[in-house]
């Protein structure tokens, strides 16, 4: 796990003119990543969490709407502290932003709006995420994570 590295957030923005709207994050270098997925939840109540990775690391971008996500560090990776910082953002498809997890971090999200869509890009392979997977319930920090306060 590479222990020196925290979540972070990289700014976007959206750039307006009468033909419409333009949504960017030119910080976000794209040079790890190896593939990518979207998720869109069924309901408001349903909460995609936790799961954790040692090596592999996320970006998270929400396309539309807005969701909770949210990660901590994985200092064991059976039993992780309950103790540790929660690194939780509110990120809309309005003020668009993409939130970097490192590995050895676990990480989930909630949806805040109907149609929220959000978009996780990999900087590992699906066979190689499958051997370094690790989940955890969702409650194992507090229900109070995915509330929205």
């Amino acid at each position: 796990m590479n222990l020196n590295k925290k979540p972070e957030i990289i700014e976007g923005g959206i750039a307006r003119d009468e033909r419409g709207q333009l949504t960017f994050a030119n910080n976000f270098g794209m040079s790890d990543v190896k593939r990518f997925y979207m998720v869109e939840n069924s309901s408001l109540d349903v909460v995609r969490a936790w799961h954790g990775h040692a090596k592999e690391a996320k970006y998270v971008f929400v396309v539309s709407g807005s969701a909770i996500v949210a990660a901590v560090h994985l200092d064991d990776l059976k039993q992780p502290n309950k103790e540790n910082e929660i690194h939780k953002y509110v990120i809309s498809a309005k003020e668009p932003k993409i939130f970097y997890i490192p590995g050895g971090y676990a990480n989930g999200f909630r949806s805040l709006e109907p149609d929220t869509k959000v978009i996780f890009f990999s900087t590992s392979t699906l066979e190689e995420s499958k051997n370094d997977d690790f989940r955890f319930p969702i409650d194992y920090w507090g229900k109070e994570v995915w509330e929205n306060n």
